[in-house]
């Protein structure tokens, strides 16, 4: 569906080295701290900012062959991007019937008013959670096969949030050659939603895993200085020095269940993972 290859970008105190895939009925999560290169590697897939060298494919074709049928298949959710806040929903509706062939008039109306956005009121009178759901819908409402999302939930409550992951969980179900991209820096929404996570930091991948894989067999071992004498050190990925001793990551918590039944064992979140590939070593 998607696919990135050594796609390098360089700034002046920032160089993005990047390579990704986003398989065919799958979700991928794409996380990272904020400046690690999430948004400037959606940017390029979608060609609003050049590239330096690499090669990105869509549908599998390279971007540059894109054609304007094929953009139709894309739907986009950018951070940074919107509506003009002068245009009301009836505005952005009558846009997308004249811009996409595809555009379904009832999929839209319907999730309107499912989430009760005002129709006639200017998006300048629309909350932050308003907003947000309003551009999701645009992107869903086309029967895109790719979404492409960057941070769509940011600023947004618990329920606000669970209501997105609602609508995405929806958008796959109906069409299992549907595919997305989304990136988050809330990582519980992506422990949820995806079937895969990529790691980004400093402008490159840090780790790529089944998000089941992440979730069941990472795991937290916490010990002091004399427990790590102890510890086989084969399957530790990071250590990072604490006040009563060391945290490690791990990538076989059964092995240390079963070898180590003293020490301290807790399950690792994403956030947990993140935080040790980056800061540990």
């Amino acid at each position: 569906m998607l696919k990135i290859n050594q796609l390098k970008k360089q700034y002046k105190n920032f160089n993005l080295n990047c390579s990704m895939e986003v398989k065919e009925g799958m979700i991928t999560g794409f996380i990272g701290p904020n400046g690690s290169g999430k948004s400037t590697t959606l940017k390029a897939v979608l060609g609003l900012i050049s590239i330096d060298e690499g090669e990105i494919q869509i549908f599998g074709k390279d971007v540059k062959d894109i054609k304007p049928e094929d953009k139709e298949k894309i739907g986009v959710v950018l951070s940074d991007s919107g509506f003009s806040r002068y245009l009301t929903v009836k505005d952005i509706k009558a846009i997308l019937k004249n811009t996409y062939t595809a555009f379904d008039e009832q999929l839209f109306t319907n999730y309107i008013e499912k989430y009760q956005l005002p129709a006639d009121k200017k998006l300048e009178q629309f909350s932050v959670g308003m907003k947000a759901k309003l551009k999701l819908i645009t992107a869903i409402s086309h029967k895109a096969k790719l979404l492409i999302l960057d941070e769509p939930t940011a600023g947004l409550d618990v329920m606000a949030r669970n209501e997105m992951l609602d609508m995405l969980r929806d958008y796959m179900e109906e069409d299992e050659e549907r595919s997305i991209i989304i990136s988050s820096h809330i990582s519980s929404d992506l422990e949820t939603l995806c079937d895969d996570i990529y790691m980004i930091n400093d402008g490159n991948i840090i780790l790529h895993k089944e998000t089941d894989n992440l979730l069941s067999n990472y795991a937290i071992l916490k010990v002091d200085e004399e427990q790590l004498k102890t510890l086989d050190p084969q399957y530790l990925i990071r250590m990072k020095k604490e006040s009563y001793g060391y945290t490690c990551l791990t990538d076989q918590k059964q092995f240390y269940l079963e070898n180590y039944p003293k020490i301290v064992i807790e399950k690792g979140t994403i956030d947990q993972i993140i935080t040790m590939m980056i800061q540990g070593v």
